[in-house]
């Protein structure tokens, strides 16, 4: 009876959603991936339709490391030797030496001081900012960020919050102008690839901001990124935003779970920083660090990125992306053009980018649409990501499939 209470609120929260059509829905279960052949790359299978192979361009795994035999094969050797979990948080049972070593890998594939795990790369958004959030700090975070920072911010409650308009340093400029004389340490925040749009922070402006100001604060001015979309995929060698602007940030945040193929996330930046965030962020004392195998499989996968190999996947990647782009634009359909593997089609139109997901699902393409509030009102989209493990027939039969949609 006490259950009945509660259910109703949750259950109008529920139908409020299916009513704005902003309901996620019943996620899709994949049950079989066969390989690819005939020059096409991998089909996936998923439940209430068994018999129809889908491409799948709505996966975050870039590179297609998640199936790379070495990346498999690191992952298997070390659950063998060490298990399938790692038993405990890290004060209380210990680490492993694969935790140590992927930091220590980390840290040096990014060229920073330091590194540490977290559980994930929104645990790490949230683990980093809140510890470095003092009643007089100042946050100003760009409109667009993810998700994990936005909450971050609202759970840390800074003396001030100001959001700037996206990827705009002019109005960067002016919010740092205007938190001068109200508190001691100011965080800029942003994303290094925005994850809906494909888009890249211009870090050069910005962190040239945070230099131009720190000496108006008494604990200086903080450049703050998450670069989950960026790391692994985007870059000469895959080192991400910081690589493709040429700038460094002083705190990078990063996934292992997107372009590397495994599970995780992390932090990198001087030693000092990261061991005060091993004392004081709530989110890595208290959690279970990844297991050795993911820290294993992630390894080894930074190792490939980090070599030939990994170069001549990101060139064939890039490749893949600029051959979507262009057909994109010449079959009519508008795209933001860039580097980067997301290649959203604006739609800008909730019901067509519905009518047009549904299509694309029944002629066999997995893609993601985008409506409010996931995107803002007139940026409706459907997001489509390229994977190392497409092939130019992938492309094309992806392009031809657009090409045949009545609008």
């Amino acid at each position: 009876m006490i259950m009945k209470k509660y259910e109703y609120p949750l259950q109008q929260v529920i139908d409020d959603l299916e009513k704005k059509g902003t309901v996620k829905g019943h996620e899709m279960v994949i049950h079989q991936i066969e390989e690819g052949k005939n020059g096409y790359g991998p089909r996936y299978f998923i439940l209430g339709d068994e018999n129809k192979p889908f491409i799948r361009m709505n996966s975050n795994s870039y590179l297609g490391l998640s199936r790379h035999p070495k990346v498999i094969e690191a992952e298997e050797e070390a659950a063998r030797i060490f298990g399938s979990g790692p038993g405990a948080v890290r004060f209380i049972s210990g680490t492993f030496k694969h935790h140590i070593s992927l930091e220590n890998r980390i840290a040096q594939f990014h060229r920073k001081q330091a590194a540490m795990l977290f559980s994930s790369a929104y645990v790490t958004s949230m683990g980093v900012i809140y510890p470095l959030i003092t009643p007089e700090t100042i946050v100003i975070s760009d409109e667009l960020n993810h998700n994990c920072i936005i909450h971050a911010i609202r759970l840390s409650r800074p003396a001030e919050k100001y959001i700037y308009h996206h990827n705009d340093m002019d109005d960067l400029h002016s919010k740092l102008k205007s938190s001068v004389g109200k508190g001691k340490r100011v965080l800029v925040v942003t994303d290094g690839i925005f994850s809906m749009r494909g888009d890249y922070a211009p870090l050069h402006e910005l962190v040239s901001l945070c230099h131009t100001y720190n000496d108006y604060f008494e604990e200086g001015v903080i450049s703050i990124m998450d670069d989950s979309h960026g790391v692994g995929a985007f870059g000469d060698t895959g080192r991400g935003t910081e690589e493709y602007t040429k700038t460094q940030v002083d705190i990078l945040i990063g996934t292992l779970g997107k372009a590397f193929g495994v599970n995780g996330g992390y932090v990198a930046g001087d030693k000092t920083l990261i061991r005060y965030l091993r004392e004081t962020a709530p989110m890595y004392i208290y959690s279970n660090p990844i297991t050795v195998p993911e820290a294993a499989a992630a390894e080894t996968a930074l190792s490939i990125v980090d070599s030939p190999e990994g170069k001549k996947i990101l060139k064939h990647l890039g490749e893949l992306t600029r051959r979507f782009e262009s057909g994109l634009t010449g079959a009519g359909y508008e795209t933001i053009p860039g580097p980067h593997p997301i290649v959203p089609l604006m739609v800008r139109n909730t019901e067509k980018t519905g009518r047009l997901t549904r299509w694309l699902h029944k002629e066999g393409v997995l893609a993601t649409g985008l409506n409010f509030p996931v995107v803002p009102k007139g940026d409706e989209e459907i997001r489509f990501q390229i994977s190392a493990e497409h092939t130019e027939k992938d492309i094309e039969a992806v392009l031809s499939v657009l090409a045949k949609f009545e609008s």
